[in-house]
């Protein structure tokens, strides 16, 4: 079949709803999600480090308590009950280290005192470190440095200044951070895991969410095919209040038409009556038998043949864009099979409609009774013996109706000027050549089309594309 349409060479992608709020719902938790996540694992890493950073104060001051000193300012002992009694510092390289270290005037470190698990290794100190603890008496000083077991530790320093002496002792409390820094890690991944698990969770709920939300709108969708199709006539008042405004104006755009084809209707009859009636005066005035009486009733029959066309055309557009126009095909099928079989009876013609699919015509009985009627009418004039009507499923919206007969048929050159208003092929057959014509016509302004081939009785199988409601 010949496609009517034109298509475009620039199709638009239509944009989802749906996909537009789940991604923005999306975009959004994940940029939430991560920002929660950083902050989380900041303030939990900061809160850890500080304790400790406690844990290391409070073993710098169990060591400041420990302290005996000589009245000329040298330690003499500690108080084994005043050092931290944490089990750690008693196991060689634990990774927990204490010590107080005395310093000489340079500022360099000269002797020391140091719990078990440092053993023989270096102080995890920094000369740096060193001299900024020197310099800020009586504070407290952290850094990060390296352990005597080489693993990163984290130190507290703090210089005092005992009584009688002459130069300070630093008191060091170290910790190996790496239980910290796993802790910060674990706690990360823990996150990281829940908060995933909670935006599956969101986004599966938001995308049943907006479905559930959506569905009115293709409820919408679905009452308006009801409409186009003719099982409907207007769109019910069912619809959230967010849609019903869309509904009533399409409903009021319904009504619109309706008037609009209706008006266009009356008007075509009222200028059918305007424009018949002085056609016929005039070709009654011209009854004699001059040439100017033949010229006259010449161009008023040609006239009156143009008014009869344009204003049946008009006619039909007007009810091709109506909505809501549905025919049941198989029963006007069947009646006119009737109608011509028994017009056509006296010639031996048999008229059948094979049985098969019961669609819907989308367009109006009228429209869809003159297209058939003049093209199984043309196939009874030229049939041997036979006419066969067809129906036949093309696409999901169209239909193929085939009437066959078994007549002489027509040559391949001689198809094309059938179908063109006026021309008849064989004068001495009845008609004006008008029939095939008016059922292209309707035909194209429905969307559908005809061709014309070989049927399979032997003769002319003209082939109408119609839509399907």
């Amino acid at each position: 079949m010949t496609d009517t349409g034109i298509a475009s060479s620039h199709t638009k992608t239509a944009e989802s709803i749906a996909r537009r709020l789940l991604f923005a719902a999306l975009a959004w938790s994940v940029g939430a999600m991560v920002a929660g996540l950083l902050i989380i694992s900041y303030i939990y890493r900061t809160q850890t480090f500080q304790l400790l950073d406690e844990e290391l104060e409070d073993t710098l001051v169990s060591l400041s308590r420990s302290i005996t000193f000589l009245p000329y300012g040298r330690i003499t002992d500690l108080e084994e009950t005043l050092l931290p009694e944490v089990q750690e510092y008693q196991i060689p390289l634990s990774g927990s280290y204490w010590a107080i270290v005395q310093v000489d005037e340079g500022g360099a470190a000269v002797d020391d005192k140091r719990s078990k698990s440092m053993w023989d290794g270096d102080l995890p100190i920094s000369s740096q470190l060193l001299s900024q603890a020197l310099s800020e008496t009586g504070r407290a000083v952290y850094g990060d440095q390296i352990g005597p077991a080489d693993e990163q530790v984290r130190v507290a320093l703090r210089a005092i200044v005992p009584v009688n002496r002459a130069t300070p002792l630093v008191l060091v409390a170290a910790r190996d951070k790496q239980g910290t820094i796993d802790a910060v890690g674990g706690l990360f991944y823990i996150l990281l895991g829940s908060l995933l698990a909670l935006l599956a969770t969101i986004m599966a709920a938001l995308y049943f969410g907006v479905r559930y939300a959506l569905r009115p709108l293709a409820a919408v969708s679905s009452d308006v095919a009801d409409v186009r199709e003719g099982r409907a006539t207007s769109l019910p008042d069912v619809y959230p209040i967010e849609i019903q405004p869309l509904s009533d104006e399409v409903n009021k755009l319904l009504e619109h038409n309706r008037g609009v084809v209706e008006r266009a209707r009356t008007h075509v009859g009222n200028l059918a009556h305007a424009l018949k009636t002085p056609l016929a005066v005039l070709r009654n005035e011209a009854s004699g038998q001059s040439t100017l009486d033949e010229v006259v009733r010449r161009q008023t029959e040609a006239m009156r043949s143009n008014v009869d066309h344009y204003l049946r055309r008009a006619q039909v557009a007007a009810r091709a864009e109506a909505l809501g126009a549905r025919t049941e095909m198989r029963p006007s099928l069947e009646s006119l099979a009737n109608m011509l079989g028994k017009l056509f009876a006296s010639k031996g013609i048999t008229v059948q409609v094979i049985p098969g699919p019961k669609p819907h015509f989308r367009g109006e009985k009228q429209d869809f009774e003159e297209m058939m009627g003049n093209l199984m009418e043309n196939a009874c004039k030229w049939a041997t013996s036979s006419v066969r009507v067809s129906i036949e499923r093309y696409g999901a919206d169209e239909v193929l109706v085939h009437v066959d007969d078994d007549g002489p048929g027509l040559k391949e050159e001689e198809r094309a000027a059938a179908l063109q208003r006026g021309v008849r092929l064989d004068e001495t057959a009845p008609g004006t050549g008008l029939g095939l014509s008016i059922v292209t016509e309707i035909a194209e302004m429905h969307k559908g089309g005809l061709e014309l081939g070989d049927a399979p009785l032997g003769g002319l199988r003209a082939t109408l594309r119609l839509p399907t409601a």
